[in-house]
């Protein structure tokens, strides 16, 4: 369920509004409970995003840093999603947070609690690593697993990949979708008119009832 459809007309304004709009979910949890949990997807896409929040003025030693999916590669590899978090985001203010990867730390990383989720989405219609074709990709969008993180394999996947699972993510109190370029739009209305979420597993997100804010530009 779509909450608010937040457009705009660069890259670099939805990476600051965004950023922006994170550190206050993450501040507010923190005044609320004293720490937080927010997890990031990762990809191209977030750069830009990653960049403004690391210097977002919170209290970044109470937040933990975490990944919605990852590759099943050591960090030592240019597809690691950790790599990439800890190059781009665990810098700056940013530098002070915990960071927790899901590959080879499945057990640490299940324990965590989600509380700001926010994710991507690609062209086949995949959010976090709930490919089409995906060998367990019917308990990933399960919303009654009992599974926090699941290993799956796809034919787009290309390395097999951890994934907290549908449940994990929409138990968050903030969750975010941040896509851009024409092309997801038209993936994301196709996706919005229902249908079978296991040829477009973002339909498992959008119809259920947590809220999620969109952020798009062109």
């Amino acid at each position: 369920m779509i909450r608010r459809h937040n457009t705009f007309a660069t890259r670099a304004d939805l990476a600051a509004a965004l950023a922006r709009d994170v550190a206050q979910a993450l501040a507010a949890r923190i005044a609320a409970a004293g720490s937080a949990t927010l997890a990031v997807s990762g990809g191209t896409t977030p750069a830009l995003f990653f960049t403004a929040l690391s210097l977002q003025e919170i209290e970044w030693s109470h937040v933990t840093v975490t990944l919605v999916d990852e590759r099943q590669v050591p960090e030592t590899s240019p597809r690691s999603n950790a790599a990439l978090v800890r190059k781009m985001l665990m810098a700056g203010k940013a530098a002070k947070a915990r960071f927790v990867p899901l590959f080879e730390n499945e057990a640490e990383a299940s324990a965590l609690s989600l509380d700001v989720v926010v994710l991507g989405m690609g062209n086949d219609g995949h959010t976090a690593s709930f490919f089409p074709g995906g060998d367990a990709l019917a308990v990933a969008i399960d919303p009654h697993t009992e599974k926090s993180i699941v290993s799956l394999t796809a034919p787009a996947a290309g390395e097999p990949r951890l994934t907290f699972t549908l449940p994990k993510l929409l138990a968050a109190s903030t969750l975010c979708l941040h896509i851009e370029g024409t092309e997801k739009m038209k993936v994301l209305d196709e996706a919005l008119k229902g249908g079978d979420a296991s040829a477009m597993p973002i339909r498992a997100v959008l119809a259920a009832a947590t809220p999620l804010d969109l952020y798009w530009c062109p």
